[in-house]
């Protein structure tokens, strides 16, 4: 595995089509948004929750891709394996006392689980093996234009028992977007990708999988759901050449001239791309 000697960060444009991209519990499902400016939003949690959905799929039972945070996965029971693997005895909610063990513990789980070594993980539940700062971070995702959200009376045609047979159907009720363009954006630090393991090929499978994550991602809910363009500022050193926040700035995105009316399509919106700076390489991988 070739560790990463360059700093990056990225831009994905992705939109959804009469759908719900991230539901809110606390607000019934109600897609989220910025009350103050009406933008839609997706956080952070919801797209890493896709790559690692879709790392698990392509990878599935390849050593080294493992994902720690799934659906039913009892943690201690997952911890567990990293001191079996050394034939060491966990102490309650402890680190080993050997420095080296503790790091071997940690190292073990870094280089089993693709999450771990990307994104970091706190592990210090009953079976502790430490914490890992991750050196992929994404910040929420942010629509281009403030979101109008719809409530979709929908019903359900069978019954569930058979004394309910000649009532009145149930009626339920579905929120979607006809239409939003949203933003992500976010950062690799190939210091923090020396720690964990974070190596050329697992970033060459995180650009994967932010270009195909929605194509194995479908429901009803969500509608329509592409990954439209993804921009890689690649910088010359580890500790980068350029602010982050001014790379971000070269990515513009307007409507189309003779777009008018509410946007239905990426193709209401032309995206430009600004001059990168000295010792910065724009890579467009989609």
């Amino acid at each position: 595995m070739t560790a990463l000697a360059n700093r990056y960060e990225f831009v994905l444009l992705f939109d959804v089509e009469n759908g719900n991209p991230n539901g809110d519990p606390d607000a019934g499902n109600m897609p989220r948004f910025d009350p103050g400016t009406g933008h839609g939003l997706v956080t952070d949690v919801c797209l890493k929750r896709k790559i690692r959905n879709h790392v698990a799929l392509t990878k599935e039972g390849a050593e080294g891709f493992n994902i720690y945070v799934q659906e039913k996965a009892v943690l201690n029971l997952t911890n567990e394996m990293a001191y079996k693997a050394f034939e060491l005895k966990s102490e309650a909610k402890k680190l080993p006392k050997n420095v080296e063990d503790a790091q071997k513990v940690t190292g073990w789980m870094c280089a089993n689980f693709y999450d771990i070594r990307s994104f970091g993980a706190v592990m210090t539940t009953e079976v502790n093996c430490g914490q890992v700062r991750g050196p992929v971070q994404l910040a929420f995702a942010k629509s281009v234009e403030p979101i109008l959200s719809q409530e979709i009376s929908i019903t359900r045609m069978a019954v569930t028992k058979k004394e309910d047979l000649e009532k009145e159907r149930t009626m339920g009720r579905k929120h979607i977007v006809p239409y939003g363009l949203y933003v992500a954006q976010g950062f690799v630090s190939a210091p923090l990708a020396e720690k964990t393991g974070f190596s050329e090929d697992d970033l060459g499978l995180l650009w994967n999988a932010l270009i195909n994550m929605f194509e194995h991602d479908r429901s009803a809910a969500r509608g329509i759901m592409s990954s439209q363009k993804l921009f890689v500022f690649k910088h010359r050193d580890k500790l980068g050449n350029a602010p982050a926040h001014k790379l971000f700035d070269l990515i513009d995105i307007k409507r189309k001239e003779g777009s008018e009316g509410p946007a239905r399509s990426f193709k209401d919106y032309t995206v430009t791309v600004g001059t990168a700076p000295e010792g910065v390489e724009i890579i467009e991988k989609l």
